[in-house]
């Protein structure tokens, strides 16, 4: 087994892989950006080394960092978590050509014959795994689009190749949309996965997202097959633009005979592939939406490969609760090269378990993820069948720079009765007050008809949801975020360096309430009393004063996130309406509009800048 674990990730995943490595006795190394400087993850890990600046892409995106700090560590393994660099094969290619570090995941190769998915199709498809009609090679013309349209018919999905919950994904349902479609999947691709390779498949109209959870072994006899366990499914169908709300397992709608079909076709696939560690195989399953819901879906029922995904998943602690089996631990068993500790034929599943992404976002508004606040009550429940994964503790402040998960709620029961009702008593003992929540929505859903019957699909919340019950759900159950700053005092800091047996440490102090203390020019950057490999990167901050001519407008980022294209120049004529620039922020592209018309006076960002809320990006005159 490993001495020391890097995890090159952030938030809860990251104390979730260091709460398995302690077991294991192995020490933890965190990374960290500036904006996560007292994240719960730096808390929790042994050691904690800073990588960059807010930016993702220059911090928990930078591979040469995140490996010059599992040297600075001299860790001898890193471990991707979800995100960032997780399903990233440059990177893991990269972690497995540096000496003494080894990457707990299945190999380079086996990534990028997997993690791009028209290359998984081709892999299926030799497999004999059932894949919904489409394309395997990446598709570069709108005509190709038009052209798969006609002889499929509408609505058409265009996927990014590196793409996974929903990103990189846009829908067409008619030729006249092709086009503005295939440029915004291109540029979401490029944009979340450095790849604006895009595929199309056939979009069906009532699916279910059921997904096989796998781990993997190169095998010991002779053959040298490798060793592919499945741990049953999990019902993922109950999403809101592609993005997972809440997970099941096992699934409510498949009978034995059909969960057994997609089972052995998940194992099937991974072994054509010459695929180790963990990984999901996801499949879209055509529901009978007349169905009775005490009539599972039957062994005749269509399903079809969707992709793969080359990392462990958000949703990974459902199979544990219904297996017991650790997960994180199997992958760093077959990393360190000890192999599974278990067979298929040690695999039972026992009871049903749901998992609730506590996130930090008002269901009302259309999911508007908190752009500030501070978990000025932070209580999570407990009791028999319930598991919390966190890394925020009361008192903490938000960091909205990534993602809007606070912790996931995990509730297991003796059958699904029994975890619904347990669900509904943990959620109501949840107590969060500062920050605006979707636990709400969640009370709401365990008494929505068609998810109790388990007769939705993964279009039920964008298409048959009444908006109404959610707004009602929010006013009754719902929190508000709070200003971080409501009630602070001013924050002076002071950075220097100290070193301890040889050892250099830079400190952050803070004093609350005082005048601020001065600093001599040139003073050591600090990293939150932890230690900061060579040559880390810091943030210069602060924009110059943006001036507006009289009877100008500026046009402000309304959230942080990253700028995907500015679709105007300077001199350009603009009426109300029209879009400025394209925004992704918390994983949802967002047009930036005009609110009244104008001539462009001036544009003061750029295709991949990072902007935070009220930062001026056009200004009109």
């Amino acid at each position: 087994m490993f001495d020391k674990v890097l995890v090159a990730n952030r938030g809860e995943i990251a104390v979730r892989v260091m709460r398995a490595c302690a077991e294991l006795g192995v020490d933890t190394v965190a990374v960290y950006s500036d904006a996560d400087k007292h994240a719960g993850h730096v808390r929790y890990a042994d050691e904690a080394y800073n990588v960059g600046p807010a930016r993702a892409a220059d911090s928990y995106l930078d591979g040469e960092a995140v490996v010059e700090a599992a040297r600075a560590a001299d860790a001898d393994a890193i471990h991707p978590g979800y995100g960032f660099l997780a399903e990233n094969a440059d990177f893991a290619a990269r972690v497995e050509a540096a000496d003494g570090v080894t990457w707990v995941g299945p190999a380079s190769d086996a990534m990028e014959r997997l993690g791009e998915k028209t290359h998984a199709r081709r892999v299926m498809d030799d497999a004999d795994v059932p894949i919904v009609p489409g394309t395997t090679e990446p598709v570069t013309e709108v005509e190709a689009v038009t052209e798969f349209g006609d002889e499929h018919g509408y609505p058409v999905a265009i996927k990014a190749e590196g793409g996974g919950g929903g990103r990189g994904m846009k829908v067409v349902e008619s030729a006249d949309e092709a086009e503005e479609a295939l440029a915004s999947a291109k540029r979401e691709g490029e944009a979340y996965f450095s790849n604006d390779s895009v595929y199309l498949e056939r979009y069906l109209q009532t699916p279910r997202h059921v997904e096989v959870q796998i781990v993997a072994d190169a095998g010991d006899g002779e053959d040298g097959e490798t060793e592919v366990v499945h741990l049953g499914e999990r019902d993922c169908s109950l999403q809101r633009r592609h993005q997972k709300v809440i997970e099941e397992g096992p699934s409510p709608a498949l009978s034995d005979e059909l969960r057994e079909k997609i089972g052995e076709a998940a194992r099937r696939g991974v072994a054509a592939a010459d695929y180790t560690n963990a990984g999901t195989v996801e499949f879209l399953v055509e529901e009978d939406v007349d169905r009775d819901p005490s009539e599972p879906l039957g062994p005749d029922t269509p399903f079809y490969f969707l992709e793969v995904n080359t990392r462990i998943q958000v949703e990974h602690t459902v199979t544990e609760e219904l297996t017991g089996i650790d997960i994180v631990k199997e992958q760093l068993r077959v990393a360190s090269g000890e192999g599974l500790s278990v067979s298929q034929d040690d695999v039972e599943l026992d009871g049903h378990a749901i998992e609730f992404r506590i996130n930090a976002e008002n269901a009302a508004n259309d999911f508007q993820p908190a752009n500030e606040g501070r978990l000025d009550t932070y209580d999570p429940p407990g009791g028999i069948g319930v598991r919390v994964d966190d890394a925020l503790r009361q008192g903490d402040e938000l960091v909205t720079d990534y993602d809007s998960m606070i912790a996931k709620l995990i509730v297991w029961g003796a059958d699904r009765e029994e975890c619904l009702a347990r669900s509904k008593r943990a959620l109501a003992e949840y107590d969060l007050e500062g920050v605006v929540t979707v636990v709400p929505f969640h009370r709401l859903m365990l008494d929505d008809d068609r998810f109790v019957d388990g007769t939705h699909t993964t279009k039920y919340l964008d298409e048959e949801l009444d908006e109404a019950l959610v707004a009602e759900a929010q006013e009754k159950w719902g929190t508000e975020s709070a200003s971080a700053s409501d009630g602070d005092d001013e924050v002076s800091e002071r950075e220097f360096t100290v070193e301890v047996n040889g050892k250099r440490f830079e400190v952050e102090l803070e004093e609350r309430g005082a005048p601020a203390i001065q600093v001599p020019e040139g003073g050591a950057g600090g990293s939150g009393g932890q230690q900061r490999p060579p040559q880390a990167k810091s943030d210069d901050g602060g924009d110059d004063a943006v001036d507006v001519g009289e009877g100008g407008e500026a046009i402000e980022a309304e959230m942080q996130g990253t700028i995907l294209s500015v679709d105007v120049d300077e001199g350009d004529e603009v009426a109300a309406g029209d879009v400025v620039c394209v925004l992704e922020a918390m994983k949802m592209e967002n047009d930036v509009v005009a609110e009244r018309g104008g001539a462009v006076a001036s544009v003061h960002v750029g295709e991949g800048d990072s902007v935070d809320m009220g930062d001026v990006l056009i200004v009109l005159e």
